[in-house]
């Protein structure tokens, strides 16, 4: 039966390493990034994906960035955010509310109250964009008919401003 357990620090003779600088095997290790040859084949539509994060489709860019997925994180960030909205606080809100957006993209919660928030801001164009964000991430969702009912208010008030 051969003998499984680990090595042992204390039964090496570290006399009989020498005096020699170690050699790490993944320093100069490249590691191949480039997609295989029949990618564009078995992905159509990958490339459309790197293009919209700002990536070429030949993999010319040396980074892509990506967000943080951390829905934990994203959920907190909305908590503090309605925190400062109840107390009146719409600028803290609105930061709280963006970073729970930049850790969970289409929350559907933190669109919302970011839109409320921006509303009431009065930064109408932006509240009404994030409005539009919210149906399309939810439809049919708790807050729809209030989104819809926002727009409306929102393009009257702009329609009747420019009227004047």
């Amino acid at each position: 039966m051969p003998n499984l357990a680990p090595p042992r620090s204390d039964r090496v003779d570290a006399d009989s390493l020498g005096d020699e600088p170690g050699v790490s095997s993944s320093k100069d290790t490249q590691i191949d990034l480039s997609p295989p040859p029949d990618d564009v084949k078995s992905h159509p539509k990958s490339a459309d994906l790197l293009k919209d994060e700002g990536t070429s489709a030949s993999g010319d860019s040396d980074v892509s960035e990506f967000r943080p997925w951390d829905p934990h994180k994203a959920a907190k960030d909305v908590e503090v955010g309605d925190f400062y909205f109840k107390r009146k606080n719409f600028r803290g809100a609105e930061d709280r509310y963006r970073e729970a957006l930049y850790y969970k993209s289409n929350d559907a919660i933190a669109t919302f109250r970011l839109a409320t928030c921006l509303e009431k801001l009065e930064r109408p164009d932006e509240a009404r964009q994030e409005y539009e964000n919210y149906l399309k991430i939810l439809p049919h969702g708790p807050q729809a008919g209030d989104a819809q009912k926002a727009i409306q208010r929102i393009k009257a008030t702009a329609a009747s401003a420019q009227a004047k």
